[in-house]
């Protein structure tokens, strides 16, 4: 993703990589003793089961840097650059059955799970299974990602299937193939990159052939597929997104996904040519809009003979947060006090470019009493008999809004940041008063809303379960 709109309240969670001290440390080598050394890093996490991922999605794939609306964070619909086709809401929109586009988002696994026989962890690991319309999952089937020449179907942001563009980066594969608009190349890459290092000790005892792989535990890729995803993760640099992905992820399996923290894996593992070049410097680095605790960067950009991934923003000679773009929000600062900041470029292969000019700023002294609004437009929907799920209209706030408290019947019940929550422990039968008030961050609070009432169904013991298999 290369288009993210850094918006001012979630730039705070999104841009710190959030990488727990040391752990990286035991990757020190390079070629596939480094894909080795991140295999034993990242193996055994938590598996959550297959139903586990739709708590997940709840948390890893929610839209927080384009509309920034708290709806599903979906790589087959999401328009970049204008309003989305279609939006769904968490919980409430999964699949489920589809028909068309739209219908309902379900759980696409980027390597589908007849490679590896649908078995667990791989079948419920989030890594690498995206929350995406029904539809388009469809369409995609269990083809290969790849660039399509000519296209059968394309979705409503203009992801394709067709047969594949033998030519090129590309050249030597004619196969059907799927392909992802430019904004998501790079984020399926790493998808793959994942796959192929989590679960490097069991790839050749699936017995099931899929094309892009060519049968061995180190290269994993095949040819043109190996090219094809390099060049789409140096095409399509980290995304704040994905990093945000990354940590809500890790939150929930306790293993990460090294490609992201570290892009210049990739080329260390994979590449057959060494890139020694560092960036240029970061230069004109500038401070505006500075407030109590935050302040705007915006900087001329580095170059470098490949491409840049990320830059490095220190605070106080000490790393502080990093930006896929020349531009950031860093959060979280203190009150009436002194920084000096600074910037460095990367690239790919870990190379990092000399420091950008120094400045210095001291954040402002100002009391901010003013409360959001109240929350509107309450509605509950799919009610079970033992919860249901609750929405609203996000609240304002002259800084912004941090998070909701939602009551049941006058009595707390949780806190969100979104602006959705599913409600659950209820009685069956049972009509509940429900209200939600807004908080920002310092701790000033709207009215609680207007009260809307949701009762709860009978027990039941009907039940539903997902068939597809991709």
């Amino acid at each position: 993703m290369k288009k993210l709109l850094l918006l001012f309240f979630l730039t705070s969670f999104s841009i710190y990589s959030q990488i727990p001290a040391g752990y990286y440390d035991t990757a020190t080598g390079s070629g596939y003793t480094l894909k080795t050394q991140l295999y034993n890093i990242i193996k055994g996490h938590t598996d959550n089961g297959y139903s586990g991922l739709w708590t997940t999605y709840q948390t890893s794939d929610i839209d927080q840097f384009y509309e920034n609306d708290g709806t599903i964070m979906d790589i087959y619909s999401e328009n970049p650059t204008a309003a989305d086709p279609y939006n769904f809401t968490v919980t409430t929109n999964q699949c489920g059955t589809y028909s068309v586009e739209g219908d309902c988002y379900n759980r696409e696994h980027i390597i589908p799970q007849s490679v590896f026989n649908q078995l667990s962890p791989m079948r419920n690991d989030a890594h690498f299974i995206v929350a995406t319309d029904g539809k388009v999952n469809g369409m995609r089937s269990n083809y290969p990602h790849g660039m399509v020449g000519t296209a059968t179907n394309t979705s409503q942001n203009g992801s394709k299937v067709g047969s594949a563009l033998n030519s090129g980066y590309s050249a030597g594969y004619s196969g059907t193939v799927f392909e992802p608009i430019d904004e998501f190349k790079g984020d399926v890459a790493r998808y793959y990159f994942y796959f192929a290092t989590r679960y490097e000790n069991v790839l050749t005892t699936w017995g099931v052939p899929f094309d892009m792989f060519d049968g061995t535990t180190d290269q994993v890729f095949a040819e043109p597929f190996l090219t094809i995803l390099m060049t789409w993760h140096t095409q399509d640099p980290v995304s704040n997104q994905e990093i945000a992905r990354n940590n809500a992820i890790y939150a929930r399996q306790n293993n990460r996904n090294p490609f992201i923290d570290h892009p210049e894996y990739v080329n260390q593992i994979w590449s057959s040519t060494t890139d020694t070049q560092a960036p240029t410097a970061p230069t004109n680095l500038l401070a505006s809009n500075i407030t109590n605790t935050t302040v705007d960067l915006n900087w001329t950009a580095s170059t470098d003979n490949v491409g840049v991934t990320s830059y490095a923003i220190f605070v106080d000679g000490l790393s502080y947060a990093t930006s896929v773009t020349n531009s950031t929000t860093l959060t979280g600062l203190t009150q009436n006090t002194s920084y000096a900041i600074t910037v460095y470029a990367k690239d790919a292969a870990g190379n990092t470019s000399t420091v950008s000019n120094t400045v210095n700023i001291t954040t402002t002294n100002v009391v901010d009493v003013d409360a959001p609004t109240i929350p509107t437009n309450l509605v509950v929907s799919n009610e079970t008999s033992s919860t249901l799920d609750l929405a609203w209209t996000a609240s304002t706030d002259n800084v912004g809004v941090t998070g909701y408290d939602v009551y049941v019947d006058g009595v707390f019940n949780g806190t969100t940041s979104a602006t959705t929550i599913t409600i659950t422990g209820l009685s069956p039968t049972t009509t509940y008063s429900l209200t939600v008030l807004a908080k920002d961050a310092a701790n000033n609070s709207s009215a609680q809303s207007t009260p809307v009432n949701g009762t709860t169904t009978a027990l039941s013991s009907n039940c539903a379960s997902e068939t597809f298999t991709n």
